[in-house]
């Protein structure tokens, strides 16, 4: 099955990069952007077809390795109609 985990950082917790994106685009001359905040979308192909097993194990992932959860929030999607 499908799996996506959306990663972003915790709210409070200082983004350089998104700050870096954000000034760019002001120069570039959007000054209607406010602010951003970078995150990272990951794609798993999870050969597992229980669906609260599979967001367990990806839940496992998540705190284990793909995230860096004292700064990061995640968020696991499992699309509909798989």
């Amino acid at each position: 099955m499908q799996v996506i985990v959306n990663i972003s950082l915790k709210e409070g917790v200082l983004d350089p990069q998104g700050l870096a994106i954000a000034r760019s685009l002001n120069d570039l001359g959007f000054q209607e952007v406010d602010g951003i905040r970078v995150g990272k979308r990951i794609v798993l192909e999870v050969d597992e077809t229980d669906e609260a097993r599979l967001h367990q194990r990806v839940a496992k992932m998540c705190e284990t390795l793909l995230s860096n959860t004292v700064i990061e929030d995640y968020n696991i999607d499992i699309p509909d109609g798989q």
